[in-house]
């Protein structure tokens, strides 16, 4: 049986984004199915519709966090609180692997959004390389954070 790690960056290798990536591994156990949740994270990919603000993996992963503990309809402000807390801890374990959570910063200011930064990610297979490792560590961190909970 393939590990989250692994079916993420299977996911990620198979043309979704990397909030979908990340958010569909664990969509059963959030009792939603795979479809629904590539379809949520969708346009979250690339730091935000490919804006390179927050790191799609980042996202998928606080959405993660917060279908399992966030604060719904019948919620309490202990749940919005501790969903916040849950993400804090996951981006901060982010930021201590990588420095940042920003998709811009996590490939050294390339935009990707003109051919010269395409064509130079591109080049230097940074989606596969670099991104897939942000997937799959984004997966970890998610794993730890809510198997501790």
């Amino acid at each position: 049986m393939e590990s989250k790690r692994e079916q993420s960056v299977k996911t990620f290798k198979n043309g979704y984004n990397c909030a979908q990536s990340v958010l569909s591994v664990f969509a059963k156990d959030l009792g939603i199915n795979k479809d629904t949740s590539l379809k949520l994270a969708s346009p979250f990919g690339s730091g935000i519709a490919r804006m390179q603000e927050t790191c799609g993996a980042v996202i998928g992963a606080l959405m993660v966090i917060g279908l399992k503990y966030g604060k719904g309809e019948t919620g309490t402000e202990e749940d919005k609180i501790k969903a916040y807390d849950l993400s804090n801890q996951f981006m901060t374990e982010f930021k201590k692997n990588y420095g940042t959570v920003c998709c811009r910063e996590l490939l050294e200011g390339v935009n990707m959004n003109t051919p010269e930064g395409m064509a130079k990610i591109k080049e230097l297979d940074w989606f596969q390389v670099r991104c897939a490792k942000y997937v799959q560590d984004a997966v970890s961190i998610t794993e730890k954070i809510v198997d501790k909970v």
